[in-house]
């Protein structure tokens, strides 16, 4: 067996020295994929760079400006959190679909953007609430729209001496919601055969005056439907708008087929799963006093 190789570092200028003397390197937040990859032959490091003990990567914020939060924080942490919920109740839907809640206390959301899956279900409603990366390396940090930080299945923008530090949500104006939902074969504990997320912001006689949508494990990154968003905007989200908005999202997607599901059936449901969404998200804003 390979030996490998464990740094621990303890500050983001430590962490990205390592990584910039290493080749072959991989770095650990929760592990929940990583270990698993490696037990099953798939990942070899050399290096393992544990990124739990950099105070960055762990906090979690919410204030005026939103929510900033530290790519390796425990989705438990988010969960648990009734402030977050109650702003960005959709993205906590879906980090509490990911997995079981014992799997929770150590998996991330950074790891799941990470891990690039075209089926992760944070990743959707991320993108619906208009989250950014802030990555760091050897020449500094930047930053990157969530929809641009996949690039496909298992790959990213990420260089192999840069690491995500956190994520930035906006904080949603007066009178905004969100929605996650998925589509899978079994009641719980299954990768989404289909993912949809929407934001949405109304004005007083209800009327959309903002909304984003975005649709995963239909192409091979999570997806900004632009298009979808347009349909709803403008309108009182009726049962035309809502078609139209399904339609576009139905157009966008470019899924597979596989052993999960076909890629007409997976074409109609994000159509579906957009629509309720939407719905939800609407019936949350119109439910807040």
């Amino acid at each position: 067996m390979q030996s490998v190789q464990y740094e621990a570092p303890t500050s983001l200028h430590q962490a990205v020295q390592i990584l910039e003397r290493s080749s072959g390197a991989k770095i650990l937040a929760g592990g929940t994929d990583l270990l698993v990859q490696m037990k099953l032959g798939l990942r070899q490091p050399a290096l393992i760079v544990d990124i739990k003990n950099i105070p960055e990567l762990m906090q979690l914020t919410l204030g005026d400006q939103g929510l900033r939060l530290g790519a390796a924080v425990p989705g438990a942490v988010v969960t648990d959190n009734p402030e977050v919920r109650r702003v960005y109740p959709g993205f906590v839907e879906a980090l509490g679909l990911m997995v079981s809640s014992q799997i929770r206390g150590r998996c991330s959301a950074g790891g799941n953007l990470c891990n690039a899956s075209p089926a992760a279900d944070s990743v959707s409603a991320m993108i619906a609430n208009r989250a950014v990366c802030n990555i760091v390396g050897p020449g500094g940090e930047r930053r990157v729209a969530v929809e641009d930080f996949n690039t496909g299945p298992r790959t990213n923008c990420l260089a192999d001496n840069e690491i995500l530090i956190s994520l930035d949500f906006p904080l949603p104006a007066p009178r905004s919601s969100d929605a996650y939902l998925r589509m899978i074969p079994r009641t719980e504990m299954d990768i989404a055969v289909v993912g949809a997320a929407v934001a949405l912001t109304l004005d007083v006689s209800g009327v959309c005056t903002y909304a984003r949508v975005a649709i995963g494990a239909v192409a091979p990154a999570a997806l900004l439907v632009p298009a979808a968003a347009d349909a709803l905007m403008g309108s009182k989200l009726d049962d035309a708008a809502l078609r139209r908005a399904a339609a576009a999202a139905s157009k966008a997607a470019s899924p597979i087929t596989d052993k999960r599901g076909t890629a007409e059936y997976r074409k109609k449901i994000v159509g579906v799963l957009v629509r309720r969404a939407a719905a939800i998200a609407k019936a949350r804003i119109e439910a807040q006093v």
